[in-house]
């Protein structure tokens, strides 16, 4: 596999890692962007643009990033706070009132982003074509009963926190959250990060076709297998976790153009590695000029907000406000680290301690939902060269 790009001196690492993604993990198309101290030191990709296709993959390829998207998202409302326009401790039907029916008084906007609300389902799932309808997704949320106290317990919220999210975010700005992102954060700083694609965009050919890839099977080694309990969540249509990740039945084609113009903050982002690194760079510092974060926002948004076993992904899991933080269903860089993965590959971090931020998309979606192999290769390979 030819690797394009390049690499700081130190960083050489990172490249043979990238490499051996294609040669030993599966990856079908695939880009790696490295940030450090607001300057870019790796900045990779090799591979077709579509998972299916031969044509190859280009400086400015971008892909679907799924749950990566929920860290962008979750910038936004904490942009909000840092202005002084959201109070996080706020009861959500401050904001939005119709929200607080069935039992929902006590869901602070904190419980959105550190999946505390008990709001990981909705009783009658979307469709397709309602879930491309920016009202119909927040109006389910809005007249859905807690599964759980809001508060006292927390479980991955796959969708319903884009519904969530967005919706606050038009109520206090008048924008949606796909609109706030394009002026405030991508917009500002150069970043090709969008939710909801414009058409030129489209037109233009931006965005290479997904799909699934099989792992390829280990060599030396036992096959890794996912403990009986999760295997049985995700196969019982009563759990909250097939229930939680089907709230749109059947999921949208991801590479149809009315899917790619939605706006969807769980988990219909599109973008190139160095976007989604240039965002996370400029959570934890300054680039060409540009800062997201403050010091302080930047320890509210990696402070332990939640942690232990989540309702929904059946797994010890840690979050802060909006970003999954470092730990055993999660690694990152180390212990300050976060960030967000995408179910199947894709993943960004900010690392404050060390100055490093990542961003890695691939067009080869796995069953992984926390912890791809490949985007784990490639951490590991940073941390190495640091």
């Amino acid at each position: 596999m030819d690797v394009n790009g390049t690499v700081a001196e130190g960083f050489e690492p990172v490249r043979d890692a990238f490499a051996r993604n294609f040669e030993a993990l599966g990856d079908r198309g695939a880009a790696l962007a490295v940030y450090r101290d607001g300057r870019k030191v790796v900045d990779l990709w090799a591979g077709t643009k579509d998972v299916d296709g031969t044509e190859p993959w280009r400086p400015g390829t971008a892909q679907v990033v799924r749950s990566a998207t929920k860290g962008v998202a979750a910038a936004v409302l904490l942009l909000l706070r840092q202005r002084g326009e959201l109070d996080l401790d706020a009861p959500v039907a401050e904001y939005w009132p119709e929200f607080k029916a069935r039992g929902k008084e006590r869901v602070l906007v904190r419980h959105v982003l550190n999946h505390r609300a008990g709001l990981p389902v909705i009783d009658r799932p979307l469709t397709p074509e309602e879930a491309l309808d920016p009202l119909r997704g927040p109006e389910a949320v809005a007249a859905q009963a807690p599964v759980w106290e809001p508060g006292t317990d927390h479980g991955y919220h796959a969708l319903t926190y884009g519904w969530m999210l967005d919706e606050l975010v038009r109520r206090v700005t008048g924008l949606g959250a796909g609109e706030w992102i394009a002026r405030e954060i991508s917009g500002p700083l150069a970043a090709e990060f969008w939710l909801g694609l414009p058409e030129a965009e489209e037109a233009a050919g931006r965005a290479g076709r997904v799909g699934r890839v099989e792992a390829p099977e280990p060599t030396g080694a036992l096959r890794a297998r996912p403990r009986r309990s999760v295997t049985e969540a995700y196969q019982d249509p009563d759990s909250l976790t097939r229930r939680a990740f089907a709230a749109i039945t059947p999921f949208p084609d991801q590479n149809e153009p009315a899917y790619r113009a939605s706006a969807l903050p769980a988990t219909n982002g599109i973008a190139t590695a160095d976007g989604l690194a240039r965002i996370y760079a400029a959570l934890i510092g300054e680039v060409d000029g540009v800062r997201l974060f403050d010091p302080a926002t930047v320890e509210l948004a990696r402070a332990e907000e939640s942690a232990g076993p989540d309702r929904v992904l059946v797994v010890n899991t840690r979050f802060g406000l909006g970003y999954m933080l470092h730990g055993s269903a999660s690694p990152l860089l180390g212990a300050g680290s976060f960030g967000h993965p995408g179910r199947g590959g894709s993943l960004g971090f900010a690392d404050p301690e060390s100055g490093i931020a990542l961003g890695y998309v691939t067009n080869g979606f796995r069953k992984t939902v926390t912890a791809d192999p490949r985007a784990q290769a490639l951490v590991r390979a940073v941390r190495s060269a640091l």
